[in-house]
């Protein structure tokens, strides 16, 4: 049996190689491509995509469950030849559902989808984008019919990101957590004045920003001999394997902060990435992870480590010597505030901590209606100028800022958006853990050692891959999920900040 699991590695082996390879022509799409390559582009990757699925759900997978499948009962569940055949098991059963020419035409309308979008934000014009959209969404439903009957045909895209979640499950930690968080909102925005977010308004060189951006990720543990940092529209990380993990970020000129942020953030997935157990190379389970799991390591190294005080007493006077003169004049505790400062803001990836959830439960109601036939995808702008306004005060003065901010529609990916709250959340519960397991983390950080910290997530978190799913891990981690950790951790932090009650 030894000789047939080598064998089915080797079979899935290709699987990998292939999807790697359509993963790089995305990330040279979002980074190289002159716009003139859309079409060809798109058809290469859907090209790439369909044989990856042909392959997975083929006779020879089959075969080898067949024969495979019995192990289950003999091996631990936690070893990797048990896990590699537990998902492999469960990703035929699902994909084989989806015919081969649907995978094809979803992954060619993303090609296309991707420059349409990024001509119709540059624009502010969301009809440029909207009969992609319609696209998009129609064949999104398409895929959905694949798993009827269902509760909802929101759920089998919600498991493409997140398998066993349902829409019922996350809109009851949504729902339970949306007034805590508006009310927090509310007791923030009464004590607005007591911090001055003027300061990071400032104009630093692009070259100085990603200077900069590049020192702090190499310090966090994103391993340059292994990645590389670009620049994109809309910051991602590209894993091809553990030793080729790329991240990307952004330059805003008026915001000297966004850069930095971005870095951290695509960083905490870079690094997961590269942290993936070797025992893992070349099999589906060594890709990254559930996306709730992937987003808690980067909302983890985001937040959590990069916008807190003992982060910036270490990196804050390197800053100054960094970005000279522009905050000479700026102390120490008003730049800490500043990174902290709070208050209802348009853009989903520069939104504050408190807020974010807010963001992220917009667009999973949204995205609901949408699957659901609840929403005319051509009326898509006024439901989320709408929603912006009932729950954060705000109203997009265009639709860049507003229903074309994010790319994730245009890649097809509808069902992923809620995994960046679920993540954040058991970020908080990692941290807590974190806290107990190594008392002096904090004094760690303020001297500039964030290597146990990498040590620490990679033994509970980055190394297991696709092994567990999201409850999995969370149960062997921090044990049951809850998201009163984090709204404690907010509670906490910004009442410090604010100087709430």
């Amino acid at each position: 049996m030894k000789e047939k699991l080598q064998q089915f590695r080797a079979h899935l082996a290709q699987f990998v190689d292939i999807t790697a390879a359509a993963q790089v022509l995305s990330w040279d799409q979002e980074t190289n491509m002159p716009p003139g390559g859309a079409s060809g582009r798109a058809d290469q990757i859907s090209t790439l995509r369909g044989l990856a699925h042909q392959l997975l759900v083929g006779e020879q997978t089959a075969r080898f469950l067949d024969e495979l499948t019995p192990l289950l009962d003999e091996l631990p569940y936690d070893s990797d030849d048990a896990s590699l055949i537990r998902v492999v098991k469960r990703e035929y059963e699902k994909r084989s559902k989806i015919p081969v020419e649907l995978v094809v035409e979803i992954a060619r309308t993303a090609g296309l989808a991707k420059e349409a979008w990024k001509e119709a934000r540059a624009k502010a014009d969301y009809r440029i984008f909207e009969p992609m959209m319609q696209r998009t969404v129609e064949l999104q439903r398409k895929k959905a019919e694949c798993f009827a009957p269902y509760d909802n045909p929101y759920d089998p895209l919600l498991d493409d990101y997140e398998p066993g979640m349902s829409y019922e499950y996350i809109n009851g930690v949504f729902s339970a957590l949306k007034p805590l968080l508006i009310d927090l909102v509310r007791q923030i925005g009464e004590h607005q004045d007591a911090v001055d977010r003027s300061i990071l308004e400032r104009e630093v060189g692009a070259a100085q920003q990603i200077a900069l951006s590049r020192e702090v990720a190499a310090r966090l543990g994103y391993d340059f001999e292994h990645g590389r940092l670009d620049l994109a529209p809309h910051p991602f990380t590209a894993s091809f394997g553990r030793g080729d993990v790329r991240i990307t970020t952004k330059v805003l000129p008026d915001d000297a902060l966004s850069c930095l942020m971005s870095t951290i953030h695509e960083a905490g997935h870079g690094m997961h990435g590269q942290n993936i157990s070797p025992s893992l190379y070349r099999t589906p389970i060594g890709m990254f992870s559930s996306m709730s799991i992937a987003e808690s390591q980067s909302r983890f190294y985001e937040n959590i480590i990069g916008r807190s005080r003992p982060f910036w007493a270490y990196w804050f006077p390197r800053l100054q010597e960094a970005f000279a003169p522009v905050y000479d004049d700026v102390s120490l505790d008003d730049f800490y505030r500043a990174v902290n400062y709070s208050a209802p803001s348009l853009i989903r990836t520069e939104a504050d901590e408190v807020t974010y959830g807010l963001h992220i439960m917009l667009r999973f109601e949204l995205e609901n209606d949408m699957i659901n036939g609840r929403i005319d995808v051509a009326r898509l702008p006024e439901e989320w100028n709408a929603r912006m306004e009932a729950y954060l005060g705000i109203v997009p003065p265009n639709d860049a800022v507003g229903v074309l901010q994010d790319i994730h529609w245009s890649q097809g990916a509808i069902g992923y958006f809620p995994d960046y709250l679920l993540g954040s959340i058991y970020a908080s519960q990692l941290w807590e853990k974190m806290q107990q397991d190594i008392p002096d983390v904090e004094e760690q950080i303020e001297r500039g050692e964030f290597d146990e910290i990498l040590g620490w997530n990679r033994d509970h978190v980055m190394q297991h891959g696709m092994k567990f799913t999201f409850p999995e891990l969370v149960e062997r981690t921090v044990g049951e999920f809850s998201y009163e950790p984090y709204i404690n951790y907010l509670r906490t932090k910004y009442g410090e900040v604010y100087g709430l009650a």
